[in-house]
């Protein structure tokens, strides 16, 4: 064996001195930079670290929506829709930072379990968030919009030259969030709610409006992914789980009646029954690029509030499952949170690529579903007894799938509609 080659003070050659010692090994395996814009990962997957992510808002809509089921009513309704959509665009802002950016590294997951405290602590405080406990939300959710804001900050200080002008707004906007919620956490209790729906409306305008934004060039690189189609479908699978809460917490605060448990297991069909129809017809479908992309992610904010209602609609109902009638506002709530799911399905499915391509089942299928809509709202205008009500909305939810089969075995390769 040959000695390392010395120089003449007697140390190895620069070649060998220059090799990465271990901090610079470790940082350049442990902490490597965001991906830039571009930079797709083929055929990446969602990964375990994404699934634990996402676990940690199955606390923080199930805090929600416990507050709702004790406060049904216009205005419990109101405040839940905006704190909701305070928790969906959290989530959206972190799912997509991950999905187009994040790596398999030490970083990404450092950065991960910081946003998971982050919420975990936006948990303690979410059910009292239109109340006293909404400074407290304010201030934990400025900390959570500042870390996205910066690593969405990192990945502008590589972004080649073409991303600057999308990169630039979308970080503007992060930057005036954080300001934004930051200043609400001084105001009144229901002064600080209005300001928090000024900036979900704001939120969904300008990024309609950065969707319509005509970006040389960059037509074929803003398409979803399928990854994050799939992180879609997994977040509403979370808050399908709020149906099966809403449930199982009614019939734990009440005595196990025929009525009470019979009530409560039809509920449970009606969450089966939207998972049927948006896993059939959403779910694992792509949207179309530019023009569809945006409007496909906004439209899954109405669909996922709406199953979360319904979970707290279920308990109060389950509670009153002996009432000659449904209790108006739980009556409202339920069948309104339905008739809003099933409309805002419709809503996504015209921004799929299989709904020019499936036209002999979508077309009749987006047609049937607001039709569907206003006969559970007749349903809950006409308060029949608990019972009697879930049995109908499942009834009407069974006529969409019928249809859906009837037109489905009609095609000459139904193997065909799976999606593209």
């Amino acid at each position: 064996m040959h000695a390392l080659p010395m120089t003449d003070g007697g140390s190895m050659s620069d070649e060998t001195t220059k090799s990465p010692n271990m901090p610079q090994r470790l940082r350049a395996v442990f902490w490597q930079p965001p991906r830039a814009h571009g930079e797709v990962i083929e055929d990446r997957t969602v990964s375990f670290l994404e699934l634990f992510y996402d676990l940690v808002y199955v606390v923080v809509i199930a805090q929600a929506t416990h507050h709702l089921a004790e406060h049904i009513g216009w205005r419990g309704v109101a405040e839940f829709a905006v704190i909701f959509g305070m928790i969906w665009i959290a989530w959206l802002n972190g799912t997509l930072y991950h999905d187009l950016h994040g790596r398999q590294d030490g970083r990404s997951r450092v950065f991960i379990f910081i946003q998971m405290m982050l919420l975990a602590l936006l948990a303690v405080y979410t059910g009292g968030a239109a109340g006293d406990d909404g400074r407290a939300f304010a201030l934990v959710y400025t900390v959570f919009l500042g870390v996205l804001t910066w690593l969405w900050y990192t990945v502008r200080r590589q972004d080649s030259e073409e991303y600057m002008a999308l990169t630039a707004r979308y970080l503007t906007g992060m930057a005036v969030s954080t300001v934004l919620i930051a200043v609400s956490a001084f105001l009144p209790n229901e002064a600080r709610v209005v300001v928090w729906g000024l900036y979900i409306l704001t939120f969904i305008v300008s990024a309609v409006v950065i969707e319509r934004t005509d970006f040389e060039g960059l037509e074929d690189r803003l398409d979803v992914s399928d990854s994050l189609v799939e992180r879609f479908g997994l977040f509403t699978i979370i808050v399908l789980g709020e149906v099966v809460v809403g449930v199982v917490s009614g019939l734990g605060d009440v005595e196990h009646t025929f009525r009470s448990v019979f009530t409560g297991i039809v509920g449970l069909m009606i969450g089966f029954g939207i998972w049927w129809t948006y896993f059939d017809f959403v779910g694992r479908r792509t949207p179309r690029p530019r023009d569809g992309a945006m409007t496909w992610m906004l439209g899954h904010l109405p669909i996922t509030m709406a199953i979360a209602g319904s979970g707290a609609a279920l308990l109060s109902l389950v509670e009153h499952a002996g009432d000659s009638r449904a209790l108006a506002d739980t009556a409202w709530l339920l069948t309104g949170s339905v008739a809003v799911a099933l409309l805002a399905l419709v809503f996504v499915m015209q921004t799929l690529n299989d709904y020019e391509r499936l036209t002999a089942i979508y077309q009749p299928v987006t047609v049937a579903i607001p039709i569907a809509a206003a006969a559970v709202l007749v349903i809950g205008l006409l308060r029949p007894a608990p019972w009697l009500l879930v049995i109908l909305i499942v009834a009407v939810l069974a006529g969409i799938w019928w249809l859906a089969v009837d037109r489905w075995l009609r095609m000459d390769d139904p193997a065909d509609v799976s999606p593209t």
